[in-house]
């Protein structure tokens, strides 16, 4: 199988929004490659993980703070992004675990994942990234994008999204 993996760009500047928006259609490029079963998906699986755990794990420690402190979002909708993160983790665990990625419990274990994040994407840029574009002054997403993808870059040049690191997220 030779897959020709989707790139991950690694911006370094940009509109929070943009950039976080530019992830979630990545994603959304992943799934649709990692349903085929033509595709390599081990590399295809490892590309999806890593890019989840950085955005995810930059999200939380940069942009929901930045955006409870500048009242775009309350707390219960930075606590509900976190959470929401917590349960794609626990989706991809299953699809991380799995030895067999063309048998039908990776199937299911991908579909599960692909249900969970698609929920998500869908109410973070309605519920977060609408009012981050309206109450967060442009400069202000810049220094935030700037922030965001700095640490998204750190956590993928770790190496994040191993099945260790996910479990690890997950019994913190």
């Amino acid at each position: 199988m030779t897959t020709e993996l989707p790139e991950i760009t690694r911006p370094t500047t940009g509109d929070v929004v943009d950039l976080i928006l530019e992830d979630h259609r990545a994603f959304e490029t992943l799934l649709r490659e990692l349903r085929n079963d033509q595709n390599d998906r081990a590399a295809l699986r490892g590309q999806l993980s890593a890019l989840l755990v950085a955005h995810g794990e930059a999200e939380e420690s940069h942009v929901y703070p930045e955006l409870r402190r500048k009242d775009a979002i309350d707390e219960h909708e930075a606590e509900h992004g976190e959470e929401e993160h917590r349960e794609i983790y626990e989706a991809l665990l299953p699809l991380l675990e799995a030895t067999d990625l063309y048998d039908e419990d990776a199937s299911h274990a991908l579909h599960e994942l692909s249900e969970t994040l698609l929920h998500h994407l869908d109410e973070e840029e309605r519920d977060i990234l609408n009012p981050a574009r309206s109450d967060v002054a442009d400069a202000d997403r810049a220094r935030l994008g700037e922030a965001w993808a700095t640490r998204r870059n750190e956590l993928l040049d770790d190496g994040c999204g191993s099945l260790e690191q996910v479990r690890s997220l997950l019994a913190g």
